[in-house]
């Protein structure tokens, strides 16, 4: 039994795992607020050029 927990305290391969998984998920949620950010300043500039567009009596 002894061997088995030192064998199992000894493996690191899950704790690969849930670090790659980490990495994963901080990658993946610098995506998404980076291209809501984006999305924001693309909507806000076409918001202008429509205001500009309508104010110019076209």
């Amino acid at each position: 039994m002894s061997k088995l927990v030192a064998r199992f305290v000894k493996d690191e391969s899950g704790a690969t795992a849930i670090e790659y998984g980490l990495i994963a998920a901080l990658i993946a949620l610098a995506i998404i607020v980076g291209a809501g950010a984006l999305g924001n300043a693309i909507n806000a500039k076409f918001t202008s050029i429509g205001t500009t567009l309508n104010s110019s009596g076209g």
